[in-house]
């Protein structure tokens, strides 16, 4: 493959160098404690050194840094920037140096460009050439994400096969370095949150990066300014994004168990309070029925105490009408008379009330003589014969109305009390009202 062609992809997918620079600052930890161990000016050595992005970096860290390649376009964009660089490859560079001499070795995207066997070779020289409590990086592609291992991997046309972690980690560990740490690399920042992950997240968000930083034996003091950098966690594996996934899949289950459960238990209580109403509902259209049979009832009974008192009205007024009402009528007259007497007996004023009867008999027949001329004058003419029985009967209308009496009735109720003439009349009225109805 031609060279500007190489240069111009790596422009286009690798990303611009600003970019590629600020990815590169998360090495920043190691770099720190290797130039206090080292001093600056500690000479590093970066194998396919490309457009020359961490050379930069390194120079204003404080290293003294050369670059090798074998792609003279890439190593033209160096050169127009002033970098060190050499057209060489890894394995001789390497040789070429003095042993101890370097306090870094770095390659990035590089080994999977190799052969394995090339790969561990250029590893061992790499020992070889580092001081004591030096460093090797080895950055690569991470299949552990999966979109890069199973697409984004192949999209150079140079890469050979992915290189898992672990083997790489083996590797250096194989070849004499005393301790590695795998740095994953340029994840998703909010996956460092509680943000929700869906199922594309486990598959492509994992780092898809990462570098084997690997360090020299070397004393214990110049080992421990590297603890920090090496106990650090970095980036996302997938067993870790998949675990967060499992739990937050877990979550959701168990807020729907527990939303399910609350809408049972609320769609319960809904059903209960339903069957209460309609238990209740029950209830008041039995109520009801029971109080519309009584309503029946009773109407009937109105209906048979109105037929009832129809037919009592209809037989007091044909025994008012008839012959045998109007000849008992003296003694029922005189029946009202004992009676009231006896009454006046049991209660112990009898002479009053034989007084007060014959009062009111002489009155009414004083009324009766007043109303009648010519008894009137004949009662007068006698009267002159007595003049003692005239003054008494005088003083006596004086104390009483002498009007003269009015009929009790019109035709068919003389002989009745005001009441009794009154219910009379009401229901000879009530008699001409039906039978008008009926005629019409």
């Amino acid at each position: 493959m031609n060279q500007p062609f190489y240069r111009a992809f790596e422009d286009r997918y690798r990303g611009s160098r600003e970019t590629i620079k600020e990815r590169l600052r998360a090495y920043t930890p190691f770099l720190q404690a290797l130039l206090a161990q080292s001093g600056a000016g500690a000479r590093a050595l970066d194998l396919g050194c490309g457009r020359g992005e961490w050379l930069e970096l390194l120079g204003e860290q404080g290293f003294a840094a050369k670059g090798i390649d074998l792609d003279e376009g890439m190593l033209a964009a160096c050169h127009e920037r002033g970098l060190d660089v050499e057209l060489k490859d890894a394995v001789s560079a390497l040789q070429a140096v003095p042993a101890g001499s370097l306090a870094l070795v770095s390659s990035f995207h590089l080994v999977e460009h190799l052969p394995f066997e090339l790969v561990r070779e250029m590893i061992a020289a790499a020992l070889r050439a580092l001081q004591p409590g030096g460093l090797l990086i080895l950055e690569t592609p991470n299949p552990e994400n999966l979109t890069v291992g199973a697409t984004s991997f192949y999209m150079d046309p140079t890469h050979l096969h992915p290189l898992p972690p672990n083997l790489l980690s083996f590797a250096t560990e194989h070849a004499g370095f005393l301790r590695n740490k795998v740095v994953r690399l340029q994840e998703d920042p909010r996956l460092h949150t509680d943000a929700r992950l869906g199922l594309i997240t486990v598959l492509e968000g994992v780092s898809p990066d990462y570098a084997v930083v690997a360090q020299k034996p070397a004393a214990e003091d110049t080992l421990a300014a590297f603890d920090a950098a090496f106990g650090k966690q970095y980036g996302i594996a997938l067993g870790l994004l998949a675990h967060r996934y499992e739990e937050q899949g877990a979550q959701r289950h168990g807020e729907i168990h527990n939303n399910l459960a609350r809408l049972g238990r609320e769609n319960a209580q809904a059903a209960g309070q339903l069957a209460h109403l309609l238990q209740r509902a029950d209830q008041h259209e039995q109520r009801f029925g029971a109080n519309e049979h009584r309503a029946g009832l009773l109407e009937q009974r109105i209906i048979a105490a109105e037929q009832r008192a129809d037919m009592y009205a209809q037989q007091v007024i044909a025994m008012m009408n008839s012959s045998s009402w109007r000849i008992t009528k003296p003694w029922r007259y005189v029946g009202g008379i004992v009676r009231r007497l006896n009454a006046a007996r049991r209660e112990g004023r009898l002479l009053q009330a034989l007084k007060n009867r014959a009062r009111k008999a002489l009155h009414r027949t004083g009324g009766f003589v007043l109303g009648n001329r010519r008894l009137k004058y004949m009662a007068l003419y006698l009267l002159r014969f007595t003049p003692g029985l005239r003054q008494r009967l005088y003083n006596l209308m004086l104390s009483h109305d002498a009007a003269p009496a009015q009929p009790l009735l019109a035709e068919g109720g003389s002989g009745l009390s005001p009441r009794a003439a009154r219910v009379l009349r009401e229901m000879q009225a009530l008699q001409a009202r039906k039978q008008d109805a009926h005629r019409n």
